[in-house]
């Protein structure tokens, strides 16, 4: 019967060879690397198998773990629109559907936040958020009747 470290030495270059093939956002390539860990370990004299695993699932998980935070890229923000700027209608938004508002002035495709509600032409909305290329807007008048 093979050692065990030939078995963590196989294991590991199969996981990184799988990585190759088919990629897994590092986590079967960090598993190979806990494995080639794990060999090197029960050579030196980490003799119980349940120890080399438990070993090779710990060091796993600290290397996906770790190897996410350096490799991912930044999360960008949701939007670059400052909460409440407004708008002008430039059509009807009929409820439920989209119009166009004029924004910092270009010409924005734009629905209202509430469906029940439309909003008439040449009026002044408030943007609360952007999805994709559309605005979502509330009338001013509901803001200000609000505010009253």
């Amino acid at each position: 019967m093979p050692s065990y470290t030939l078995i963590w030495l196989m294991a590991g270059a199969i996981l990184c060879l799988m990585e190759l093939f088919l990629p897994s956002a590092f986590v079967a390539f960090m598993m190979g690397i806990s494995a080639f860990i794990v060999a090197l370990l029960s050579k030196v004299g980490l003799g119980s198998l349940w120890l080399q695993v438990a070993v090779w699932l710990l060091l796993s998980t600290l290397l996906i773990v770790f190897s996410r935070r350096f490799l991912q890229p930044p999360r960008r923000r949701k939007s670059k629109i400052q909460d409440a700027s407004t708008a002008e209608t430039l059509t009807e938004i009929p409820a439920g559907k989209t119009g166009r508002v004029i924004y910092e002035g270009n010409s924005w495709q734009a629905r209202c936040d509430d469906d029940k509600l439309s909003v008439a032409p040449h009026h002044r909305v408030y943007v609360v958020r952007r999805e994709g290329t559309t605005l979502i807007v509330i009338p001013e008048n509901l803001v200000m009747g609000s505010r009253e």
